[in-house]
């Protein structure tokens, strides 16, 4: 996780993941790189792209500029590498072209609480990035003076379709020395035998070569709350999950990550797209 890429709109939320990408950067020897992006009001974007310049996109531009320097000089990045840019687009298309551009590793991003993750579910920027992300997307929902990943939660049926994306979640454990908490949720929709569930996961496991991680077969009601009922049992630092870019989230278990999980889940989210 060399390269990490922080969109702020200066709110707290924006400072709480930017206080987790430095101290990321701190342990990976990384780099920052901070992006506003700029939405225009159509028409002055109409102006821009027409070459005027309006008075009012130099003085929004100018301000930007001013807050980003602001925000460099927090204690938190002292030491730790960090580019900033003011970018005239519309917040996803501009996150995700400055991720592909930069050959970004980890995009981290605050949320607004519970109606910040349930906005995640219905269209909001945060949902469309974590869709369309190449690179793996770190949710953040509250401020951390330590951001730690000593248990780090997986929940997956363990498909074929997951093993591409597991390699960066091993990856991502490795890199923070993480335990895995690897976990399949039976429900009475989805039930499988004990013997059938640990058979899927101990051959998805036997492909790769990872060794701080354990097993975990999870009864509950449904999906979402299964895994935050396990996340809690383990006292889990972090919750992993994968994305398929042609839906919301990634579908399992003959079910989805709906709404229930990220919105009622006060740890941090990760998500890796398949």
């Amino acid at each position: 996780m060399k390269r990490i890429l922080v969109p702020t709109d200066f709110s707290e939320n924006a400072e709480h993941a930017l206080k987790v990408a430095a101290q990321i950067a701190r342990d990976t020897n990384g780099e920052i790189f901070l992006v506003h992006m700029l939405e225009l009001p159509s028409q002055m974007a109409d102006a821009v792209s027409g070459g005027a310049a309006v008075p009012e996109i130099m003085l929004f531009l100018n301000k930007a500029h001013e807050k980003l320097e602001e925000v460099l000089t927090r204690d938190y990045l002292e030491g730790i590498k960090v580019s900033e840019a003011v970018k005239l687009e519309s917040a996803f298309e501009g996150i995700i072209k400055s991720s592909k551009k930069n050959n970004i590793d980890l995009v981290v991003m605050g949320s607004h609480g519970t109606s910040g993750f349930q906005e995640l579910l219905i269209g909001s920027t945060t949902e469309k990035i974590v869709r369309s992300s190449e690179a793996p997307v770190l949710v953040i929902k509250h401020d951390t003076n330590n951001f730690k990943t000593d248990r780090f939660v997986f929940a997956s049926d363990f498909s074929k379709e997951v093993k591409k994306p597991f390699e960066k979640i091993i990856a991502f454990a490795n890199i923070f020395g993480s335990h895995l908490d690897l976990v399949m949720i039976n429900t009475p929709n989805s039930f499988k035998t004990t013997l059938v569930a640990q058979k899927i996961m101990k051959e998805f496991v036997a492909d790769f070569p990872i060794t701080n991680y354990s097993l975990h077969i999870y009864n509950d009601a449904n999906i979402e709350t299964g895994v935050l009922n396990f996340a809690n049992s383990v006292n889990a630092d972090l919750i992993g999950m994968c994305t398929h870019g042609r839906t919301s989230l990634y579908h399992f278990f003959n079910g989805s990550v709906s709404e229930g999980l990220v919105n009622h889940a006060s740890k941090p989210v990760v998500t890796f797209k398949i």
